[in-house]
């Protein structure tokens, strides 16, 4: 464990790359501080993207992947947001790697 973040009063102890280290741990609130860290503002957009995220986590007890966080995006919210363009206009920092810390969720296997 390298950090735990003090947010209203709840701690989120964080892994050695700055990922929650228990999921059941994730608040809004953790994910509002986090983007302010990465310097995002959050819009409905990266929401559903996180919400998409940490309902695959759910399913999979894992994070996606890129080409499976596409393929769910388009699926679920269309051909127009289901490509890694619309994805890397959201999370600037690689989709993947960014909306799983932002979603509470371990650092994707795949992401460097």
């Amino acid at each position: 464990m390298s950090e735990i973040l003090l947010i209203d009063g709840h701690e989120y102890p964080l892994d050695e790359a700055g990922y929650l280290l228990n999921t059941s741990d994730w608040s809004q609130e953790f994910t509002s501080f986090m983007a302010a860290r990465e310097e995002l503002v959050l819009e409905d957009a990266h929401w559903q993207v996180i919400g998409l995220v940490r309902a695959y986590y759910a399913r999979y007890d894992d994070s996606p992947p890129m080409r499976a966080l596409v393929k769910l995006v388009r699926r679920e919210l269309g051909d127009d947001k289901g490509n890694s363009r619309y994805l890397y206009q959201l999370f600037p920092d690689g989709p993947g790697k960014q909306a799983s810390l932002l979603a509470g969720l371990p650092k994707p296997v795949s992401c460097i």
